[in-house]
């Protein structure tokens, strides 16, 4: 039963191909022949006369309208293009306005001269400024370097001195309550504070003593020191 249902399959396409194929070339025979056939109007062109645009039309665009575009008709079609050349000279301003842009970007060769001889003189002055200003920094650094010791060494005695017034600080606040104490706690700033004002009173006392006593001084005493 199978092979005879395969038997009829096969005969039917081996019926339905030619059929196919035949349509095929029938149709492209018939597209051959149209293109063969075929004959197109030709178009309504005027090759011969030059396209000159009506400036009075809405429909021409307005860069048609500029004397840009007169020149370039002028110099395509000549006196056939029917543009007056008189007017495609540049007006007195336009005219100078180029001959200022032709001043700016190609100068005579004498202002290129002078230009050149006065960025020379520009570059000189500058370097020589910058010459001074080192030649003085160099002048000064024996100067500054002493002081940068200076400094430095300022800067350490005074970390010593601090260290030395925490350790004094602190050993007098062991000796005051019997033991040692954290130099960040509210009772030994408060300690603190209390012997800075004992200080600063203990400092204007000696400034008063030393003024009474310098007013107590004989003008003779006084002068005779001086002399000697």
């Amino acid at each position: 039963m199978l092979c005879r249902r395969t038997a009829i399959f096969s005969w039917a396409i081996r019926r339905v191909s030619p059929l196919k194929s035949y349509n095929l070339a029938s149709s492209h025979c018939g597209l051959l022949h149209q293109i063969a056939n075929y004959n197109p109007k030709p178009l309504k062109l005027n090759l011969k006369d030059p396209y000159i645009p009506d400036r009075e039309s809405e429909k021409t665009p307005e860069w048609q309208k500029t004397a840009k575009y007169d020149r370039k008709l002028f110099g395509r079609y000549g006196s056939s293009s029917g543009i007056d050349p008189a007017k495609l000279w540049p007006s007195h301003a336009q005219l100078e306005e180029m001959i200022a842009e032709e001043r700016e970007w190609n100068p005579p060769l004498q202002v290129m001269l002078k230009n050149v001889e006065a960025k020379t003189k520009e570059d000189n002055a500058k370097r020589l400024a910058r010459e001074k200003l080192v030649a003085a920094n160099m002048a000064k650094m024996p100067k500054m370097v002493a002081d940068w010791r200076k400094e430095k060494r300022e800067a350490k005695q005074k970390l010593k001195d601090e260290k030395a017034r925490r350790e004094r600080l602190l050993a007098e606040a062991r000796e005051r309550f019997g033991y040692a104490m954290d130099p960040r706690s509210p009772k030994f700033l408060e300690m603190v504070s209390e012997i800075e004002k004992e200080e600063k009173k203990k400092r204007k006392l000696m400034k008063r003593r030393l003024k009474e006593e310098q007013s107590h001084v004989p003008p003779a005493a006084s002068s005779a020191e001086s002399s000697s």
